[in-house]
């Protein structure tokens, strides 16, 4: 299974940025998807999450309330929409999916991962 996640590049703070992933080789729809991003000399950390049919998001602290988690299950993509972007947010981004469905803020519980798209944002 690839994901394979797009989107990313430069933009100035303030800018909103959307990001998507996509399968090839089977359909993850009964999977949970996430999105997870990495800074330079960071840990991967968790930025947001969707259950199986939409219906339950969770977010990180860092972009709650200017981030959107989606999904398309007929198209086999899930989105992340970030607005207000700032310097901080400078990071590797990646999708994952999990499934177990069990809509996980860790790491270790994603099965599959794209190859990142990284986001610069300027100040």
């Amino acid at each position: 299974v690839q994901l394979q996640a797009f989107g990313g590049g430069l933009v100035q703070a303030g800018d909103s940025l959307q990001l998507s992933c996509t399968t090839s080789g089977r359909t993850l729809s009964s999977y949970s998807w996430g999105w997870f991003r990495q800074g330079a000399g960071k840990e991967r950390e968790f930025v947001a999450t969707i259950s199986l049919n939409g219906d339950h998001t969770y977010y990180a602290d860092s972009v709650k309330g200017r981030s959107t988690i989606s999904r398309d299950n007929a198209k086999n993509t899930v989105s992340l929409q970030v607005d207000s972007l700032q310097p901080e947010d400078t990071a590797v981004y990646y999708c994952a999916a999990d499934r177990y469905r069990r809509n996980s803020d860790d790491v270790a519980d994603y099965t599959y991962w794209g190859q990142g798209t990284l986001v610069t944002v300027s100040s």
